[in-house]
């Protein structure tokens, strides 16, 4: 669990906490196909078309912790050091705030608060006024380099007999997070509410020790001055790698790429953190710009699912474009952050089939609106991937697609979708499969399919889970074949494929197939 909190200086001058499958390969096969049925479509290159507008309707908590910056995945944690008489480096950002408006917002609340924050909150502003310099408070710490989550007091917080208080959301003894209103009498005693919290939170002692040691020396160094000031908006605090709990909570190995691939096209990527409010989550997006980018320019988007192993198909999908095999096009993939760990794929199950609809709502609202504004894109001409799990989701998010405002994929990739898993948590709601086999309803409030659809699967693929089937269930290839058949039957842009493949090994030579034949070079 993340302590993603950020300094808050309250009406009464308080400080407050606030916080707003299966294992696949990326290794390339042999040409292997054993089938292909193809309909044709006419492919508008990307400089032909004007920028895709969609409406942004994340919320502005969610807008707040975006972080766009250069590709992390290849960087090795800084150094933690655990010994207090080492020469530690302290740096604090002030934020100034105006003081019109400070008194504004004190009076509008005055209600709120009692005659001594209101009185202490009036000396404050006062002081400000006659030394000129405004009302300056400063932000959390950096100790090392890692940003300390835990708010630290001021130096005179303890004086004549004074207590630190704040309103911070906390861990209680039932593991539940409420928001409640706390007070220290000492210094020793706020260390004391950390260790508790960290022991709450699952924290190893390791890092319990590092936590409180950092706001040790943090605090130490408010007291003495000791501390190097850093300019105002020069630390991105929304940026994961920069807190503590990143150190310890480093799952950039899970991830499965060529790293020397990677370094070669690592200054083309754009990596960003996201957070959803409705899935709880937050999400890694990687946003590889194709040879010669020009801002100026519109390209279509090729979004891939599962970012923990497709992120490691794009060096050899981009040479593709450095060689003129293919057009240029926006690769974007998505996946957790890395301090989120899923090795038995539980919560890639969670979120691709149970919440299918939360994830299409973040991506068609949130994450793609946003990525329209930053970039260029063709909408229309854009590409969403799914595979197995992902299959569910991209299967899902097609025939739902015309319920939304925002239309930000023209194509869509159904690969090898595992709709015997989605059936199986049907059974257990005790609901029918009448409305995934009838496509999500998507033919009786339409007449026709107005998105293009390549569906695909591995010829061999279906001893591979035999032993998930259970009675009743349509194997893997007999739900492609059933699912074919309907989009056949109502006349859609279909490309069918079979590949002489596993489940999963068929991926890198299909993707790159397919980027070559939607997107030529012409």
């Amino acid at each position: 669990m993340k302590k993603a909190v950020t300094l808050l200086l309250s009406l009464a001058m308080i400080l407050s906490l606030t916080a707003c499958g299966d294992k696949q390969e990326s290794s390339s096969q042999t040409d292997n196909s054993i089938s292909t049925e193809s309909s044709n479509s006419e492919t508008i290159q990307p400089q032909t078309i004007s920028p895709t507008k969609l409406t942004n309707k994340m919320t502005e908590c969610e807008l707040a912790t975006v972080s766009k910056h250069a590709l992390t995945l290849l960087d090795e944690p800084k150094e933690l050091n655990s010994d207090p008489n080492a020469n530690h480096k302290v740096s604090i950002e002030f934020q100034t705030i105006d003081i019109e408006e400070w008194r504004s917002n004190l009076e509008e609340n005055r209600n709120e608060l009692t005659d001594d924050e209101y009185n202490e909150a009036i000396k404050r502003i006062q002081k400000a006024e006659e030394t000129g310099e405004g009302l300056r408070y400063p932000l959390p710490p950096l100790v090392d380099g890692y940003i300390i989550a835990n708010s630290i007091p001021s130096a005179d917080e303890f004086d004549d007999g004074g207590s630190y208080k704040f309103t911070t959301s906390a861990i209680n003894e039932n593991g539940e997070n409420e928001v409640k209103d706390f007070s220290f009498a000492s210094f020793d005693e706020y260390l004391d509410f950390i260790r508790e919290q960290d022991a709450l939170r699952g924290y190893p002692d390791e890092m319990t020790d590092i936590d409180v040691l950092y706001v040790q020396l943090a605090y130490d160094a408010l007291c003495s001055g000791n501390y190097e000031e850093i300019p105002a908006g020069s630390v991105d605090r929304n940026d994961h790698s920069l807190y503590l709990w990143s150190y310890f909570n480093n799952h950039r190995s899970d991830w499965e790429y060529d790293r020397e691939a990677v370094e070669e096209i690592k200054d083309s990527v754009d990596e960003i953190d996201i957070y959803d409010e409705e899935l709880q989550k937050t999400f890694t997006v990687h946003v590889t710009l194709p040879p010669d980018y020009d801002k100026d320019k519109t390209y279509p988007v090729f979004f891939l699912t599962d970012g923990i192993w497709r992120f490691g198909n794009r060096p050899e999908l981009r040479k593709c474009m450095e060689n003129g095999e293919a057009a240029p096009v926006i690769l974007v993939s998505l996946y957790y952050s890395y301090d989120v760990t899923d090795p038995d794929g539980e919560m890639r199950y969670e979120d691709l089939v149970i919440n299918r609809d939360q994830l299409l709502d973040f991506i068609t609202d949130n994450l793609m609106p946003y990525l329209c504004e930053n970039y260029n894109i063709d909408c229309g001409n854009s590409t969403l991937y799914g595979h197995s799990d992902g299959g569910v989701f991209t299967h899902n998010a097609l025939f739902n697609s015309d319920k939304y405002e925002n239309q930000p994929f023209g194509h869509y990739i159904i690969g090898s979708p595992a709709l015997w898993g989605l059936r199986h948590y049907n059974q257990y709601l005790g609901i029918s499969d009448d409305n995934i086999l009838n496509n999500y309803g998507y033919f009786d409030r339409n007449e026709k399919l107005n998105k293009t659809v390549f569906l695909c699967a591995g010829s061999q693929e279906d001893p591979d889970y035999a032993d998930n089937y259970r009675e009743g269930d349509n194997t893997t290839l007999e739900g492609v074949a059933k699912l074919k058949d309907r989009l056949e039957a109502h006349d859609a842009d279909l490309t069918y494929k079979l590949y002489d493949s596993h489940h999963y090994q068929y991926i890198p030579e299909m993707l790159v197939e397919y980027l070559k034949q939607t997107y030529p070079n012409n």
